[in-house]
């Protein structure tokens, strides 16, 4: 699992520190940021509701799955 936040969109609503303050902190300027180190919180099962809680869509959370090899007709 990968997080991202748009800091173009955030404006600092808070939702995500709120469902996740394991995870989701607020800087000094109030907007969203992730803990330093929790970028890939996987073992935390509130990060995807963080990211449904953010009223303007901020948060990404992405599963990192494997990607398939490319197939080439050689």
């Amino acid at each position: 699992m990968h997080i991202d936040i748009d800091t173009d969109l955030c404006i600092g609503a808070g939702q995500c520190a709120l469902a996740a303050p394991a995870v989701f902190t607020q800087d000094d300027d109030g907007y969203s940021a992730l803990i330093p180190g929790r970028e890939d919180a996987t073992d935390n099962p509130m990060v995807r509701e963080a990211a449904r809680a953010c009223p303007v869509g901020a948060i990404t959370v992405t599963d990192d799955a494997p990607r398939a090899a490319a197939v080439t007709d050689d």
